[in-house]
């Protein structure tokens, strides 16, 4: 199974039809319409037969590259996390916080079958033990990337504020994609939310003046 180091965030753009691949491109193509599948259809319509027909090969391919429909399930959701990862401003390495997750919306909207296909992966994994490791592997890298640029903005590393800030983007995610909040409601959430931050980061920086001022030394958050 290819790590998520190893995915191209690309791929998935490249195969944007069911025709037949050309030469080589049977796997990709595979992972795609996998993807594509679960979006519509659900995981119970995640058939072989299904599978090879959306991506325009022979039926025997998906045994044939993934060995079995788990295998094929994870290497998705792998492919599906990085680009979405990729694809969004979770980790724009700036340090300002004007610049986190400002052009999620539109990530969103260029991978919505991908995060449709990680959604209905978390909800049937409680109905399905064998799904929980790998989705617990998709959160955790998600969580992964929120922290290291929470921590490269100034905030440090707390898991309980990263668990907390992930928590809220990931219900906007949810509500964009299933289409009960507009991208124009999202985007306007996501705006209090970096404002919520920069207060946040304001006060932070106040209290560590407080205390180098009383201790004579130290350092201040970075806002």
């Amino acid at each position: 199974m290819s790590s998520l180091s190893d995915v191209k965030f690309g791929r998935l753009n490249e195969i944007v039809n069911p025709s037949r691949p050309r030469y080589g491109e049977a796997r990709d193509a595979l992972l795609a319409a996998a993807i594509r599948t679960v979006a519509r259809f659900g995981l119970r319509g995640l058939t072989y037969r299904a599978v090879a027909a959306e991506a325009g090969v022979s039926y025997g391919a998906v045994s044939h590259h993934f060995g079995s429909r788990d295998a094929l399930i994870a290497e998705a959701l792998h492919l599906s996390a990085a680009r979405a990862v990729g694809l969004s401003s979770l980790e724009p390495k700036t340090g300002r916080i004007e610049d986190f997750v400002d052009d999620l919306t539109t990530a969103v909207e260029q991978a919505k079958d991908a995060h449709a296909f990680q959604f209905e992966l978390a909800l049937e994994s409680r109905r399905d033990r064998a799904l929980k490791p790998p989705v617990r592997d998709l959160y955790q890298l998600y969580e992964r990337a929120v922290s290291r640029e929470l921590s490269h903005i100034g905030f440090g590393e707390d898991a309980a504020f990263v668990r907390l800030v992930f928590a809220a983007l990931d219900g906007l995610v949810f509500q964009q994609v299933i289409g009960v909040s507009s991208r124009r409601e999202v985007e306007e959430s996501l705006a209090r939310l970096r404002e919520t931050l920069t207060t946040l980061g304001a006060d932070l920086e106040r209290q560590a003046a407080a205390d180098k001022g009383r201790s004579g030394g130290g350092s201040t958050v970075g806002f």
